[in-house]
């Protein structure tokens, strides 16, 4: 189990920059809040498909959710409604590699947050990995003498969503360490299929009053919806089942190792050039990453 959560990581790193891409190129066709909900709306089929391939696997019943798992997935999904919009508005304007470095911001505050609410342990060294590792994002993604005020709207965006997804990481660990009964493979993948819900649920309800147009074009785009979908479930399984093994601030951590594959992604993808900073910073980030998985070896 201490070897799985990291694979987990990678792969859920993997299937958030694929679903990411293909996010940003739906915003472009179907506008923010439609390519939003994409993700949840046509990711929550696959996502109960998992469910029940998870049950007929393993045996287990759904665990039925009580009152502090529920709150925790709620507050979770919420905050990831509102960090996938900010992340898109962000990506209109700055090229895929910075704003996927400005989201991954996030890992200090999570580590921080998740002991004080969670009570999940974390010691100096591992704080200082995780700070190594989000520091080689900033020198990424932010300029030599640039003062935070100076950043514009787009990089305070950008922050702000990667705080919000910290929130949702957060959430969701909450949720999944709250259910009382069973593995960690079912309390993973129900606590998914009901974030998926409520987050379907919330915007199903909000486009109908108040923006039909975007929801009618999200489903005449259906193949790429469907697939962005696909992605976003599968991207989300992973991580939801390194939430269940390991703290928050581990999982987000070793997910800054999706900063490496988005430039890459960037460069080959949409020919965004790749600058000597953003290499020193991707350096920096893996001496930080490779410095958590020692100590938690």
């Amino acid at each position: 189990m201490s070897s799985l959560w990291v694979l987990a990581a990678l792969l859920g790193s993997i299937g958030q920059v694929a679903r990411n891409a293909m996010q940003s190129s739906l915003t472009r066709q179907i506008g923010t809040v439609g390519a939003t909900q994409v993700r949840f709306l046509f990711g929550l089929p696959f996502a109960v498909l998992f469910l029940a391939l998870v049950t007929l696997a393993t045996g287990e019943a759904i665990p039925i959710p009580n009152l502090p798992s529920l709150g925790f997935t709620v507050a979770g999904a919420l905050a990831q409604i509102a960090a996938t919009g900010l992340m898109l508005v962000v990506m209109k304007s700055q090229s895929f590699a910075v704003t996927t470095a400005w989201l991954k911001t996030e890992p200090v505050i999570v580590a921080l947050a998740a002991a004080l609410i969670l009570r999940d342990p974390i010691s100096l060294p591992v704080l200082a990995a995780i700070v190594i590792a989000s520091a080689g994002v900033m020198l990424m993604s932010i300029k030599p003498g640039t003062r935070v005020w100076q950043l514009g709207r787009p990089a305070l965006t950008g922050l702000l969503a990667g705080g919000l997804f910290g929130a949702s990481a957060i959430g969701f660990r909450g949720g999944i360490t709250h259910l009382d009964q069973g593995g960690f493979l079912i309390r993973a993948t129900s606590t998914l299929a009901l974030s998926l819900l409520i987050q379907t649920a919330t915007l199903l309800i909000w486009m109908a009053l108040f923006n039909r147009a975007a929801l009618r074009a999200s489903f005449a785009v259906w193949r790429s919806s469907l697939f962005a979908g696909f992605l976003g479930a599968f991207a989300s399984q992973f991580w939801f089942i390194g939430f269940a093994l390991t703290s928050a601030a581990n999982v987000r951590t070793l997910a800054l190792v999706e900063v490496i594959f988005a430039t890459a992604v960037s460069r080959y993808a949409f020919n965004q050039p790749v600058t000597r900073r953003q290499i020193i910073g991707m350096t920096v980030i893996v001496l930080g990453v490779g410095l958590l998985l020692r100590l938690q070896a």
